[in-house]
């Protein structure tokens, strides 16, 4: 599977996800897949960014799925030192370890194995994220989800999501889905006062089961396997492993069958926006000139609309 530094690999029969006539219960094909690649962030944290900037905006209404996991301290303790964010929306998710957390308006505190911090940067938020030593494996994603221009500006806001608040909903068969955000077999994630319409669901099959998921006409959609291999879509040679992120095409529903082994992925479904995107590090806007604006703003020290202090 190729690196997504060149793109994501396309299969002959499948494009980039369309938005064609309505065919009912469509089983929807893989048009992409690739790996994740290693990248540097914050003050030196290793990590794999299965999606990003070069995506855009193939993942719309989602900007980017970054994946650490580490048994090296020296790979993480950098942490994200303060840095402002500005017109998104950041999910961290943590399977392992314990990161702490600060912003700028006086929420602090960790996030530690099965929980989720939400945070809805809006119109502008500074905060950092350090992750602490930890005996054994520090895992966990952070996804960065878009917001319309109408929200670029909103009030920001913060929400911890502790690790027995996500439902699990049992598909039978031994299949379990933890659902954050949406729903799945007839569970409803807590995180609901969100702006995009997205699922974000984890979920954990054991060797040889199958899973159909709906999925809204529409959405794009995709996975992000870390452990086990699975075949995605109706195509027998659609496999995937850990750090492979899967890019469905349009359809009414995803199908998933386990491999050799148990597997366990992330499954993120969204309305897309499509709007322009103008992105430059940590703040993404609708154009240059306003994340001009922003960046100066942060410079002479206007960027917090709210009284703010770090």
């Amino acid at each position: 599977m190729p690196d997504l530094e060149k793109g994501l690999s396309y299969g002959p029969e499948v494009g980039p996800p369309a938005r064609g006539a309505k065919v009912m219960d469509e089983a929807r094909k893989v048009a992409g897949m690739g790996r994740s690649r290693p990248t540097i962030e914050g003050a030196g944290v290793r990590l794999k960014r299965a999606f990003g900037y070069n995506e855009v905006p193939q993942f719309d209404p989602f900007l980017m799925l970054d994946d650490f996991h580490s048994e090296n301290p020296d790979d993480y303790l950098a942490g994200f030192p303060w840095h402002p964010h500005r017109g998104i929306e950041t999910v961290t998710y943590m399977l392992g370890g314990i990161v702490e957390h600060q912003d700028s308006m006086g929420n602090k505190g960790t996030i530690g194995p099965g929980e989720l911090q939400w945070m809805t940067a809006g119109g502008g938020i500074v905060h950092q994220e350090m992750p602490q030593r930890t005996a054994g494996m520090l895992a966990g994603f952070q996804l960065w989800v878009n917001l319309p221009a109408r929200q670029k500006m909103m009030d920001p806001r913060y929400r911890d999501v502790k690790a027995g608040d996500p439902p699990v909903a049992d598909m039978g068969n031994g299949i379990s889905v933890k659902v954050i955000a949406g729903e799945a077999g007839g569970k409803r994630g807590p995180v609901r006062d969100i702006v995009a319409d997205i699922q974000y669901l984890d979920v954990t099959m054991p060797a040889k089961s199958a899973l159909e998921h709906p999925v809204k006409r529409g959405h794009n959609a995709f996975a992000y396997v870390y452990q086990g291999r699975g075949r995605f879509g109706p195509d027998p040679k659609s496999r995937a492993g850990p750090e492979n992120i899967v890019l469905f095409a349009d359809g009414d529903n995803v199908g998933v069958r386990a491999l050799e082994g148990p597997l366990g992925f992330l499954l993120v479904c969204g309305k897309p926006i499509g709007e322009p995107v103008a992105w430059g590090g940590p703040i993404v806007m609708n154009t240059q000139e306003e994340l001009d604006r922003a960046f100066e703003e942060y410079e002479n020290g206007t960027f917090l609309r709210r009284k703010q202090q770090k």
